[in-house]
């Protein structure tokens, strides 16, 4: 399974497709943990993974363990948005370990490499 690599650093991000070998490599790491960048193509970076969501569109958070999906009552925050006080709501959503069913995976640059990313960008949109 492909994942969709979302990468924010500062006001930009980048946007990049694993291909099976690569996502192999990310599958157990959950939400906060640091991975290498040259897993994915990015020599010399660190990112930090910061969420995600599943092929049906459910998005990770860090609160629940393991790769399971859950129905949980929410009163705000990731996966819902209360229209009153005190109104709460049974929302879907994943748990905080990057498993096959996830489809996106956003990150942001804790470390950089050598180049920039837009030079290594532009290199692979040409």
């Amino acid at each position: 399974m492909a994942f969709k690599v979302v990468i924010s650093e500062n006001e930009k991000s980048h946007q990049m497709e694993t291909d099976a070998d690569q996502s192999k490599k990310m599958i157990g790491v959950t939400i906060g943990e640091e991975i290498d960048g040259a897993i994915i193509g990015l020599d010399g970076y660190k990112l930090k993974v910061t969420g995600g969501s599943d092929k049906n569109g459910f998005p990770m958070k860090k609160d629940v363990s393991g790769p399971r999906r859950i129905r949980s009552l929410l009163s705000g925050g990731l996966g819902y948005k209360p229209t009153r006080d005190g109104e709460r709501r049974r929302k879907t959503i994943r748990g905080n370990t990057i498993s096959d069913d996830i489809v996106q995976i956003n990150t942001i640059v804790t470390q950089k490499g050598e180049k920039s990313l837009e030079e290594l960008f532009n290199k692979e949109e040409e």
